[in-house]
């Protein structure tokens, strides 16, 4: 009897070894790959030289957390994808009218990429969460401030995924879900007189 259990066991202890290795592989973090349907999207007509747009910025209002609109001009770069990395560099430089940033200064933008679709990926690095404020009102507007940013400045712009150096999170710190893409809340603009 103990040789006809001797093949199940091994057959057993191999199959055993193979889900722990997949286990193991599996708690890699995921690495988000450019979409297929990745494309530069470019803007009609082409840059001239030294050709600028005016866009509208989004930075916190102090006294209620609602966000207020801020002009900036950036180049005309040929693409919406390297003129929403401008937009978000801009966001990242902060408020020329000392209202508060949603984004931690050290903030870089890695990349930012589009699909057919609607959807811009916004690949930040690590500083984007490391140097973050805790608290879902402070995750909320930095969220949001991306957002509405990008989707109000562009209308190919439907959704945003956020990333953090090429991956995917739940949260950024544990309040809003990263795991989907977020589309635009302009509840949280305020509004002007």
């Amino acid at each position: 009897m103990t040789k006809s259990r001797t093949p199940v066991l091994i057959v057993l202890a191999v199959v055993l070894a193979a889900l722990i290795i997949i286990f193991i592989l599996g708690l890699s973090p995921e690495r988000i790959a450019k979409p297929a349907d990745a494309m530069e999207t470019p803007v009609a007509g082409g840059p001239a030289p030294n050709e600028t747009k005016t866009v509208t910025l989004f930075f916190l209002r102090e006294d209620d957390g609602l966000f207020l609109p801020e002009e900036r001009k950036i180049p005309v770069a040929g693409s919406i994808a390297r003129e929403a990395e401008s937009v978000l560099l801009e966001l990242i430089k902060g408020s020329t009218n000392g209202l508060p940033s949603a984004l931690p200064p050290e903030t870089k933008i890695l990349q930012v990429f589009l699909t057919k679709d609607g959807t811009a990926y916004a690949d930040f690095s690590k500083d984007l969460a490391a140097a973050h404020p805790s608290g879902a009102d402070a995750e909320t507007s930095t969220v949001y401030v991306i957002v509405d940013s990008l989707a109000y400045n562009f209308k190919t712009i439907k959704k945003v995924v956020i990333l953090i150096d090429g991956e995917e999170r739940e949260t950024l710190n544990g309040h809003i879900t990263l795991d989907r893409a977020l589309v635009p809340n302009y509840t949280l603009i305020a509004k002007t007189p």
